[in-house]
């Protein structure tokens, strides 16, 4: 690879056998069960391969290779399987050696792990990773049916950042770029807090040299005073933690080079400004793992009786644990200086859990176990963390939802080339998504080169393969097979062309089945089963029909009887009739008399006893505390809340005189919903300020939020909860206020 260095043989056999006794050792004093005799194997194999061959820094190839197991064993703790298979994860791509070599001499299980490696080497971080980027996160994302491939290759990443000096400039970047986009958010995913902030700094320190040395000097420059201001924080602190009788370590930890500087760069300020580049912690011993929690609350008690505490930047990780096993108590004081300050206190085996992540996991197991089993057991919380992921985990990704990674899968063509589809996906979808004409002549697939039918769901990691025909034709039934809304959209599209067909074949139908029981065939007949079937038009009715959707029954039929309330639902019907909701504003016919145990002469109190309202909101208007309202009694004795210029309610008034009640609001015993309509001139955080003012300042909860914005013209639609009118009037003219907000405007 490169010319040999000026060191003897003799002294690189020694500086070869000296690294390998570091890794043998560091095994032999973990909690694993000993297997020297596998690792001895997998060394000695490897070292023979790669002989003669040398890295760019012109050392002997095979110190890459120990190194890297170095990291799985010491620093993410791994065992030897996953060590044999990092001494051996260059052995196939560099060497004559095949996987079947290695599963002949090492066994089924690491050679797997070598192969996965060997396919992450040469396809997914090759030449077109820049491009594939996005693809390839979504892709290690889903591979957590055996993550030591994605552990080892990490391992083997950061080896390379920290040996990146001997490359030239070029690859230097682009190596460090991808580590940044990659492999240092993966690592928080993980829990390897170490190894992220490393990767990190050696990703910021290669891609922005400038920035990286100017911040590190800034730093070295400040660091006495801040030693001082630490130090007076510090002394109450330590005086009360002293008279606990607790055995502790309390330190201040400078954030890493990489967040402050992009904490510089997000909030265009200097390192001056930044306040907050360091946090104290707190890290005692507990012999006891269920003394931790009451230890690490007392400790917060005697903070916050020295210090002002910030009511909103607390977090209990005690309690509720993040996915990847984090746990700490977090708080923020005042500190002396008037700055913020926040406190990190941890138990050891909880500080040791956030650091190494898998490692501290085996340093803390009860017990002898194999490495399967314990590895099975933290596969489960990866598993966890891909299904429920935290919103700020990945905090350089930040605009990425992680929640798409757990419900999407990637597939590769025969090409090589990677599809993202969402979880679930079929062969069909996929047809689909790479052309509308592959879609409709699809006849089936080949998933790894095995045929299987165009219904099968796909898995992450298929090579896929689409088979079509000129002959197949597009049908409805295949709508069920598709979780697209690409695939979906394109497939009815296709079908319209034989829609006229089918929707003659429904009319027909109906108009048999109407004439088989003496039914008139006429306009009247057909709007009221379009009603009652609730369909928009008589077309989607005959549609529906001819497609064996609506199955022609004798409950069509009944609903062609007169109905007793025929009138009100006249009346009701512009208004929505088909929710169910609606039914409930309904009255039977005038002649049934009103309920007895309701004082029409009375006015009624609309009240919750128990949480339980005496009342109904009608959902076409839907009233809130403040409103002029009226109530209508319906069938069930309900009475049934209107707003008093809701059009519903001046029908009802006209046509049902006796069931209508007069209300009056309580107390403010509930919360309603209302949604608010704001308009106005699109800017750079003008829905970060409505937010805030809303659930900050006016300590409103929103509970839906919809925005758009057209041609620097936004709108927003949101869903709040809130005690009356009197919130809301308050509420809009707040809204008002914000620069760029045009209308705020409450809407039924």
């Amino acid at each position: 690879m490169t010319e040999a260095t000026n060191e003897s043989p003799q002294r690189e056999e020694q500086m070869i056998e000296a690294a390998y006794q570091n890794l043998l050792n560091g095994y032999l004093s973990s909690n694993h069960r000993k297997k020297v005799e596998i690792i001895e194997k997998a060394f000695r194999f490897a070292k023979e391969a790669h002989k003669g061959i040398r890295r760019r820094s012109g050392e002997p190839y095979i110190m890459h290779p120990i190194a890297v197991a170095t990291i799985v064993s010491q620093e993410i703790g791994l065992g030897s399987t996953s060590i044999c298979a990092a001494l051996l994860h260059d052995v196939v791509e560099d060497t004559d050696y095949t996987v079947e070599d290695i599963e002949a001499q090492f066994g089924k299980k690491i050679a797997q792990i070598v192969e996965g490696l060997t396919k992450i080497s040469g396809g997914i971080f090759g030449t077109h990773a820049s491009a594939q980027a996005e693809n390839f996160r979504k892709l290690l994302l889903t591979m957590s049916s055996d993550i030591r491939v994605i552990l080892i290759k990490m391992a083997d990443r950061l080896h390379n950042m920290r040996t990146l000096a001997s490359m030239p400039p070029n690859k230097q970047y682009k190596i460090a770029g991808e580590t940044l986009y990659i492999y240092a958010p993966l690592a928080h995913r993980l829990g390897l807090f170490a190894i992220k902030t490393e990767l990190e700094d050696l990703s910021f320190k290669y891609e922005h040299p400038e920035a990286y040395k100017a911040i590190d000097e800034q730093i070295e420059k400040s660091a006495p005073h801040n030693q001082e201001v630490f130090a007076r924080f510090a002394a109450p602190i330590r005086e009360r933690l002293d008279k606990m009788g607790l055995k502790y370590e309390f330190k201040a930890r400078v954030k890493n080079r990489y967040s402050i500087w992009k904490k510089m760069e997000t909030k265009h300020i200097p390192f001056s400004e930044v306040y907050d580049f360091y946090a104290a912690r707190i890290v005692f011993e507990c012999p006891n793992e269920a003394d931790e929690k009451r230890i690490c609350w007392n400790i917060y008690s005697e903070i916050t009786d020295l210090y002002r505490l910030h009511p909103d930047r607390t977090r209990d990780w005690i309690s509720t644990p993040k996915a990847n096993g984090y746990r700490a108590l977090h708080i923020t004081v005042m500190g002396p200086d008037g700055n913020w300050v926040e406190v990190q206190i941890r138990s050891r085996r909880m500080d040791d859990i956030a650091e190494r992540g898998f490692a501290a996991h085996w340093k803390y197991k009860i017990g002898e176990g194999e490495e399967e089993s314990e590895l099975q057991a933290w596969l489960q919380t990866i598993e966890d963390i891909l299904k429920n992921p935290e919103p700020n985990a990945v905090d350089f990704l930040d605009t990425i939802k992680l929640n798409l990674f757990a419900r999407e899968i990637v597939v590769f063509t025969p090409k090589g080339e990677l599809i993202t589809l969402p979880n679930d996906s079929t062969v069909l979808d996929l047809a689909f998504t790479l052309h509308t004409e592959i879609g409709t002549h699809c006849i089936a697939g080949k998933i790894n080169h095995k045929l299987v039918p165009l219904s099968y769901k796909l898995q992450s990691g298929d090579q896929v393969e689409v088979l079509t025909s000129k002959s197949q034709q597009p049908s409805p039934e295949w709508e069920k097979y598709l979780v697209t809304a690409k695939g979906k959209t394109r497939l009815r599209a296709a079908l319209r062309h034989n829609r006229r067909k089918v929707i003659d074949k429904g009319q027909a139908q109906l108009t048999a089945f109407l004439e088989q029981n003496n039914v008139p065939v006429t306009n009247e007949t057909m709007t009221r089963i379009v009603g009652s079937e609730r369909v928009p038009n008589k077309e989607e009715l005959f549609y529906m029909i001819g497609n064996n959707e609506i199955a022609l029954s004798p409950q069509i039929l009944k609903a062609l009887r007169p109905a007793s309330h025929g009138i009100l639902n006249r009346l009701m019907r512009p208004f929505g009739n088909r929710s169910k909701q609606a039914h409930d504003t309904a009255a039977p016919e005038p002649a049934t008399l009103p309920a007895h145990d309701i004082d029409y002469k009375k006015v009624y109190e609309l009240k919750t006893v128990d949480g339980k309202p005496n009342y109904k909101l009608a959902p076409c208007c839907h009233p809130i505390p403040g409103d002029d309202v009226l109530g209508f009694v319906n069938d069930n004795n309900e009475v049934v809340v209107h707003k008093m210029d809701c059009e519903t309610a001046n029908r009802l008034k006209a046509s049902f005189g006796p069931r209508i009640v007069q209300c009056r609001w309580e107390t403010k015993s509930a919360t309603f919903m209302a949604t608010i309509a704001i308009e106005g001139i699109d800017r750079m955080g003008i829905l970060q300020e409505i937010i805030y003012l809303i659930s900050t300042n006016l300590a409103i909860n929103i509970r839906r939020l919809d925005v758009s914005a057209d041609e620097g013209v936004f709108h927003c639609e949101l869903d709040v909860l809130i005690e009356d009118t009197e919130v809301v009037t308050n509420l809009c003219k707040r809204l008002k206020k914000v620069k760029g907000v045009n209308s705020a405007s409450r809407v039924s």
